[in-house]
């Protein structure tokens, strides 16, 4: 049930990221104009590079283009620090105390939740059970990455049109570089060290970017520098990756019958490991905010509530079917047994989110927080310009060695023209 706000002429700009999720609420929210006579939202849906630029830069310019604003666990807690973020106004009826304790520390400044979780991720692994019995391929629940190299090598079949893997390709702090922080971490390493010194040139990372690079140029798809999660959740749908390592949210899409062409036929594990278990899989939430400089504060406000309630879940369900539900927010979504037979990702993903710590998720002590990023000012231009030399990678003839130098090298140069005081 939508609760009916006083009487009022408002249009809502909603800015948002174009995904399944999304496109859900996008046509549900008619509901909520019905329960509210005179409210009309408007959509700004655009991919995910794209929909952080626009964002940023309104927010960072109080222009108010936008009411609700669709950001990450890597907004919010710097915008919220900032002033730029109106904290959530949640009535009992929202339930905050639901939400997992992850995902709300993610979001909150202060004791004050800057932003409601609309759906939150972690990483893991899908594979292609059929594939693997027809191969005699054997990966267990904890896979390492030296298993996974090894499965895509015997399951690479482009003759068949199957490639071996599917990984992000496309550069950006939230492209490529949120899987490759991951290998990082995993293999041992960190982005910046207890001094703030750039780690890019250091072990962890030639081997983490070697083993991506290797397996992307011997076993992924053609052009794979331009796929992002859209891209893979495509190409595993349409059964043309034997593995993908990508966001637990995909796991509900790629097991959907009227969604994929192989559903039923993905087995899900853990986000694989290599010399350590920290930081092998990321945290992620994708959360509805208010900028203070929104027009249409009580609007937005109320929107934002209905669109992350129970209700709104329970509508979903009731439409799309539990598989189709938003996960990773509540602990009454996986409380659910119809959500937990439906979507069969569910008890990874809920481990996933309830281990991730973004305070310890590298093996030797770091100055940041964060798993797949450390949340800093900084990060998103650094993350993608490192990203753009990784990128480099799967089309010039260029070596591990020397991206990382021009990697270190930039990441060294950006943190001395910093105006931030560590």
């Amino acid at each position: 049930m939508v609760m009916p706000l006083a009487a009022s002429a408002a249009e809502l700009v909603v800015a948002t990221v174009n995904n399944g999720h999304m496109i859900t609420l996008q046509g549900l929210s008619q509901e909520f104009e019905k329960a509210n006579p005179g409210v009309k939202i408007r959509w700004v849906t655009l991919d995910e590079e794209p929909l952080r630029q626009q964002v940023a830069t309104d927010i960072a310019t109080r222009a108010g283009k936008f009411d609700v604003l669709t950001i990450g666990s890597l907004e919010a807690p710097l915008w919220g620090k900032k002033g730029w973020l109106a904290p959530i106004q949640p009535d009992a009826a929202w339930q905050v105390d639901d939400l997992l304790p992850t995902v709300r520390s993610a979001l909150t400044v202060d004791g004050q939740l800057m932003a409601a979780p609309f759906y939150g991720e972690s990483s893991m692994t899908m594979v292609r059970s059929d594939l693997m019995a027809q191969a005699g391929v054997k990966l267990p629940l904890h896979p390492t990455w030296a298993q996974i190299r090894d499965a895509a090598a015997r399951l690479h079949n482009p003759a068949r049109g199957v490639y071996g893997i599917c990984l992000r390709g496309k550069a950006g702090w939230g492209a490529n570089i949120s899987l490759i922080s991951t290998m990082v971490n995993t293999h041992g390493g960190q982005w910046f060290d207890m001094k703030w010194q750039p780690q890019l040139t250091t072990r962890p990372w030639k081997e983490a970017v070697s083993l991506y690079a290797d397996l992307l140029r011997k076993y992924g798809p053609p052009g794979a520098v331009a796929n992002n999660y859209n891209e893979n959740l495509t190409l595993f749908s349409e059964g043309k990756c034997a593995i993908w390592v990508d966001a637990t949210v995909a796991g509900g899409f790629v097991d959907n019958p009227k969604r994929s062409k192989v559903a039923g036929k993905v087995a899900f594990l853990h986000a694989p490991v290599a010399s350590t278990p920290k930081g092998a899989s990321w945290l992620w939430v994708w959360a509805l905010a208010v900028p203070t400089s929104s027009k249409q504060q009580p609007q937005a406000q109320a929107f934002v509530r209905w669109a992350t309630s129970k209700t709104y879940l329970q509508r979903v369900a009731a439409t799309q079917g539990w598989g189709s539900v938003p996960g990773g927010t509540r602990f009454s979504t996986y409380a659910n047994p119809a959500f937990r037979q439906q979507a069969r990702h569910a008890a990874i993903e809920e481990e996933a989110l309830a281990k991730a710590d973004p305070r310890d998720s590298t093996l030797p002590k770091s100055p940041y927080s964060g798993i797949q990023f450390p949340i800093m000012p900084e990060f998103q231009s650094i993350g993608t310009a490192v990203g753009q030399q990784l990128a480099s990678l799967l089309t010039d003839p260029v070596t591990v060695d020397e991206v990382l130098a021009r990697s270190q090298a930039l990441v060294v140069r950006r943190m001395k023209e910093s105006d931030t005081t560590r």
